[in-house]
C-alpha cells in the first residue's frame, strides 16, 4: 500500500493485452493466470506470484514465448506491491531478454514502462524519468490510450517524489483526461486523486477538494478491487489534511474522510482484502486519534494489527503497532506502550528499504529520521521516563541500557538508509562493547528529545544518566549558530555558542568521572549535533580540547576499538596539487606527503599518478594499514553525489568501498583513512552522517575527517602534525595524537582561532 496510488494489475484487464493468447492455451495454464488476476485484485499478492510463477513456468515448457513474457511482467508487479524490488527487477529483465523485434511492439513498451517505476522506487530519479518517457513516446503511437494514461500517472508519481508539483499535477490532469476518455474509469479516478494530493502542496485547496469529491464519485460506481480500496483510503488521507487549510468546512471535511476511509474498510472485508483492510482500519483509527479519541482508536487501530498480521504485512503492522503505542502512552498505559513500540521496532527493522521507498513516494522531503525516527526516539523517551521509577539500581540501569540500544537501533539503520548497503552490518559484525575497551575514556550518548536532553554517560563503573530542560528544537537552533560563526575566522562571536553549549553538554556530567583518571571523551552523536566538533567548546577559561582528547563514532555498535599498530604502519598517501575537474589547486599537499612519507615511508601518488585504476591496483597488491587521501571531497545529503576527488574522476563512497573496503576481509583490515580536505555543508545532519559513517563505508577501524574546507596551509601543517604526534611513543592513542596537534595549533597565535583546529573530527576507533 502506498501513499501515491500506483496503477495495478487492474490496468493489465483494461488494455487488453494478450487476452486473446490465453484462448490458445491449455485450461490450466489459463486457469492460473485467472486465478492470479483474481488474487492480485484482492490484495493477496503471495498467491498471485505463486500462480503467475507456475504459469511463467508451464509456458517456458511449452514454449508459448509471448505469453510467458506477459506472466513474467505481471510477476513483477506483483513482487513490486510486496515491496521486493530486486526479485520484481529481475522479472523485468527475463521478459526483456525475450523479447524479440518480431513480437508485438506493446511488450517493448510496457516493460519500459514497469523498468521505469522500479527505477523510481530505487530512487534512481534519472533513470526512471529516462524509461518513463521514452516508454511514453512509444505508447503514444498507439491506439490503447489506457496505457498513455498509466505512463503519465506514474511520470506524476515521480515528479511528486522529486517535489516537482506542478509538473506533476500536469501530468495527473493528462493522465485523468486520457483515462476517462477511453473510459478506464479506476485509473480515471486514482489520477484525480494524486491531482488532489500534490493540489495541497500548490495549495489549490478548493480545486483539490473539488476533485476528490469527483474522484469519490466514480470510484463508488466501480466493482470492488483491491486498487479501489487505495483509492478509497488515499481520498480519506487527503480530505483530512484540508481540514487544516479549509477551517470553515472542517466537519464536513471530517465526515467526508471518515465515510471514504470506511467505505474503503467494507470493500476490503467484503473481498477478504486483508492487507487492504488493515491500511484502512488503521488509518481509521488515525482519524480517531487525530480527534483524541483514544478509546475507539485503539480498538480500531487493534484490529488493523490483526488484518496486517493475517495478510503477513509488515510495512502495515509497523505503523500500526506504533500509533497503538502512541494511543497507550495518551491513555497513560505506559507498559502497554513500550510494548507496543517494541513490536513496531521489530516490523520496521525487517522492512527498512521498503518503508524508505515507499515513504519517498509520498514525502519526497523528508529522511529516513523524519519518516520512523519517532517509533525509536518516543521508545527511548518512554524507557527512560520510567527509568525515574525504578528504584532498583539494576532494573534502572537495564532500562537505560535499552534506551540507548533503542536509538543505537535507529542510528545503525540511518546508516543503512543512508548507504543503501550492507557496510554497516559488515561494521556491527566486528564491533567491541565500548565500556569495557578504554578505563581512561568516558563514552558519552546524547539523546535530543523534544522536551529535554537525555544525556547516557559509559563509565568502567557502568552507566549514569542526566536530564538537560533543553528541547530538540532550541539544542539544534544553538548547534546552528555555533557551527555558521565556528567557521568565520575573523569573529570570535562564536564564543558565546561554544560555552552555551558546554553547559547543556559537558558541565552536567563532568562531575561523573571527577577523580577517576578519565582523558578521553568518546561521543556518539545524533543529529545536528554531527554537524560541530565538540573539541571546541568552552568553559569559560579554555576549550575542552585542552582538557580531553576527543572522538567520534556513529554507534557504540559500529566501533572496533583496537589500538593502532603504529610500529608496523604500511602506508599508501594520494593527493593532488593542481587544480582539476573545477577544483582550485593544493600547493601544500605535496609538502604534506613528502613529510609524511619520511615518517612512515610507503607509497606516494601525486598528480597523474592519483588515478582510480592504481588507487585500486596498489590496494590489491600491497597490505596498507593507513590510507591518506590529500584532495578536495565533499559530503551531501545524497551518498551518489558524496565524493573523494581522483586527478581522473570523482571517486563515490561506493568505489570507496570497492577499493578500500575490500581490505576489511583481510586478517588485519585498513586501521586508518585519512582525509585531509573535505568539506561538509553547515547545517546539512545529513550529510554530516555521511562523514561520521565514512570509516564504515571504507571498511576501515578510524578515520580523521574535516567537517569544513581549510585553506590549503592550514590543513597541511595539522595533519603532517597529527602524523608527527603518531610517530611519538609518548601518545598513547590515535586521539591523543589529534589533540596534542590541535592544542599545538590552538597555541600559535596564527592558527588559535577554531576554525583553523577544530575542523578535524576523529571517527570511529580512538584508540
Amino acid at each position: 500500500m502506498k501513499p501515491i496510488i500506483l496503477v495495478m494489475l487492474s490496468l493489465w484487464l483494461c488494455l487488453g493485452i494478450g487476452a486473446d493468447v490465453y484462448a490458445k492455451e491449455a485450461p490450466p495454464v489459463d486457469q492460473l493466470m485467472r486465478e492470479g488476476s483474481q488474487a492480485y485484485q484482492h490484495g493477496d499478492f503471495e498467491q498471485a506470484v505463486e500462480r503467475w510463477t507456475q504459469a511463467a513456468a508451464a509456458y517456458e515448457r511449452s514454449g508459448a514465448r509471448q505469453e510467458r513474457i506477459d506472466a513474467l511482467i505481471r510477476l513483477s508487479e506483483a513482487y513490486q506491491s510486496l515491496g521486493r524490488y530486486r526479485t520484481a527487477a529481475i522479472q523485468l529483465d527475463q521478459a526483456k531478454a525475450l523479447v524479440t523485434d518480431r513480437d508485438d511492439s506493446l511488450l517493448p513498451v510496457r516493460i519500459l514502462w514497469r523498468t521505469g517505476r522500479l527505477y523510481h522506487l530505487a530512487g534512481q530519479h534519472a533513470e526512471a524519468e529516462r524509461s518513463l518517457q521514452e516508454s511514453l513516446r512509444l505508447a503514444k503511437t498507439h491506439p490503447e490510450a489506457s496505457l498513455t494514461a498509466a505512463i503519465l500517472n506514474d511520470l506524476g508519481n515521480l515528479a511528486a517524489s522529486q517535489g516537482k508539483f506542478a509538473d506533476a499535477l500536469a501530468a495527473y490532469t493528462e493522465s485523468s483526461q486520457t483515462a476517462q476518455a477511453d473510459s478506464v474509469k479506476l485509473l480515471a479516478a486514482t489520477s484525480l486523486v494524486n491531482a488532489a494530493r500534490v493540489s495541497l502542496p500548490l495549495k489549490q485547496y478548493g480545486e483539490s477538494r473539488t476533485r476528490l469529491d469527483q474522484a469519490t464519485d466514480i470510484l463508488r460506481g466501480l466493482e470492488p478491487s483491491h486498487e479501489q480500496i487505495s483509492a478509497f483510503i488515499t481520498v480519506g488521507l487527503t480530505y483530512a489534511k484540508l481540514r487544516p487549510v479549509l477551517v470553515d468546512l472542517n466537519k464536513e471535511l471530517t465526515l467526508a474522510s471518515f465515510k471514504a476511509l470506511h467505505d474503503a474498510a467494507r470493500i476490503a472485508d467484503q473481498l477478504g482484502d486483508r492487507r487492504g483492510s488493515s491500511f484502512a482500519w488503521g488509518y481509521l483509527g488515525k482519524l480517531y486519534e487525530d480527534e483524541r479519541r483514544y478509546a475507539e482508536a485503539l480498538d480500531v487501530t487493534r484490529h488493523a494489527i490483526l488484518m496486517s498480521r493475517e495478510a503477513a504485512a509488515p510495512e502495515a503492522l509497523y505503523r500500526w503497532h506504533w500509533q497503538a503505542g502512541r494511543l497507550l502512552k495518551a491513555l497513560k498505559r505506559p507498559g502497554e506502550a513500550i510494548g507496543s513500540y517494541r513490536q513496531s521496532i521489530v516490523a520496521v527493522q525487517s522492512i527498512r528499504q521498503e518503508v524508505s521507498a515507499a515513504v519517498a513516494e509520498d514525502q519526497p522531503d523528508a529522511s529516513f529520521r523524519e519518516t520512523v525516527g519517532g517509533v525509536y526516539f518516543e521508545l527511548a523517551d518512554l524507557l527512560l521516563q520510567g527509568s525515574d521509577e525504578k528504584a532498583d539500581p539494576q532494573h534502572r540501569e537495564a532500562a537505560l541500557r535499552e534506551a540507548r540500544d533503542t536509538v543505537e537501533l535507529f542510528k545503525v539503520a540511518e546508516l543503512q538508509d543512508y548507504f543503501q548497503d550492507d557496510c554497516v552490518q559488515a561494521a556491527k559484525s566486528h564491533a567491541t562493547g565500548l565500556e569495557q575497551v578504554s578505563k581512561t575514556a568516558a563514552v558519552i550518548y546524547p539523546i535530543m528529545l523534544q522536551d529535554r536532553l537525555e544525556i547516557l554517560v559509559s563509565l568502567p563503573s557502568g552507566m549514569v544518566r542526566k536530564t538537560v530542560p533543553i528541547g530538540a528544537e532550541a539544542l539544534t537552533e544553538e548547534i546552528r549558530a555555533f557551527r555558521n560563526f565556528l567557521e568565520k575566522r575573523s569573529t570570535r562571536q562564536y564564543l558565546s555558542h561554544a560555552k552555551t553549549l558546554y553547559g547543556w553538554l559537558i558541565e552536567p556530567i563532568e562531575p561523573l568521572w571527577a577523580n577517576a583518571g578519565i582523558d578521553t571523551l568518546v561521543i556518539v552523536p545524533d543529529g545536528a549535533l554531527r554537524t560541530i566538533p565538540l573539541a571546541a567548546l568552552h568553559d569559560g577559561t579554555q576549550f575542552l580540547i585542552k582538557k580531553y582528547a576527543v572522538a567520534t563514532t556513529p554507534g557504540v555498535t559500529l566501533t572496533n576499538p583496537r589500538p593502532l599498530d603504529r610500529k608496523s604502519i604500511k602506508l599508501l598517501s594520494v593527493g593532488i596539487t593542481e587544480a582539476v575537474q573545477d577544483f582550485p589547486a593544493l600547493p601544500h599537499v605535496s609538502r604534506e606527503l613528502e613529510t609524511i612519507h619520511k615518517l612512515y615511508g610507503g607509497t606516494s601518488l601525486l598528480n597523474k599518478q592519483f588515478m582510480m585504476s592504481r588507487v585500486e591496483e596498489e590496494l590489491k597488491t600491497h597490505p596498507y594499514s593507513v590510507m591518506h587521501i590529500a584532495s578536495h571531497g565533499q559530503f551531501q545529503s545524497d551518498s551518489n553525489e558524496t565524493f573523494l576527488l581522483a586527478y581522473d574522476g570523482k571517486m563515490t563512497m561506493d568505489r570507496l568501498e570497492e577499493y578500500v573496503g575490500m581490505l576489511r576481509f583481510r586478517e588485519e583490515p585498513l586501521a586508518l583513512i585519512t582525509l585531509s580536505a573535505c568539506e561538509t555543508a553547515a547545517g546539512d545532519d545529513r550529510a554530516a552522517l555521511g562523514l561520521a559513517g565514512v570509516a564504515i563505508k571504507a571498511g576501515a577501524r578510524s578515520a580523521l575527517a574535516s567537517l569544513w574546507f581549510l585553506d590549503d596551509q592550514a590543513s597541511s601543517q595539522l595533519v603532517t602534525e597529527f602524523y608527527q604526534q603518531l610517530h611519538d611513543d609518548s601518545v598513547s592513542s590515535t586521539a591523543m595524537a589529534l589533540q596534542r596537534a590541535q592544542i599545538k595549533f590552538l597555541d600559535n597565535p596564527e592558527y588559535s582561532h577554531p576554525a583553523y583546529w577544530a575542523a578535524f573530527l576523529l571517527l570511529n576507533n580512538w584508540l
